[in-house]
């Protein structure tokens, strides 16, 4: 059974910095595409930030045009954990953040959000100006 258990959400202001944390059970990192999206409230999810591996550690990330340089994705295969780190915060971040999975490869954060098979119950994250 697959688990995907968000945290590190809160409340910070303009300019600061949060980490996301994904504690996940029942998924091997190699050959899957680990990844985040968030959602506002009457808006549709927005990947964010993907990452794929293999078992020789290659991989590639995948970040959306709004966050890139700005946040970036990372596991720990050790501790079954994604995170995503999240510098220089602007109030448009707002949004529940989730951790999701999808089975097999990546190639952009269209087709993994499309393809998305697993994901948690998210993490609100507000900034404020």
């Amino acid at each position: 059974q697959v688990q995907l258990a968000e945290s590190g959400g809160g409340s910070t202001q303009t300019g600061g910095s949060l980490r996301l944390s994904c504690a996940q059970s029942g998924l091997t990192f190699s050959g899957n595409c680990m990844g985040w999206f968030r959602q506002d409230p009457g808006n549709e999810r927005e990947g964010v930030a993907i990452m794929y591996t293999t078992d020789n550690d290659r991989g590639s990330t995948y970040y959306a045009g709004s966050v890139r340089g700005r946040f970036t994705i990372s596991q720990d295969r050790a501790k079954n954990a994604v995170y995503l780190q999240m510098n220089n915060l602007r109030p448009e971040d707002t949004g529940v953040y989730y951790c999701a999975a999808k089975i097999g490869g990546c190639y952009s954060l269209r087709s993994w959000l499309a393809g998305v098979t697993y994901q948690g119950k998210g993490t609100l994250v507000t900034i404020s100006s």
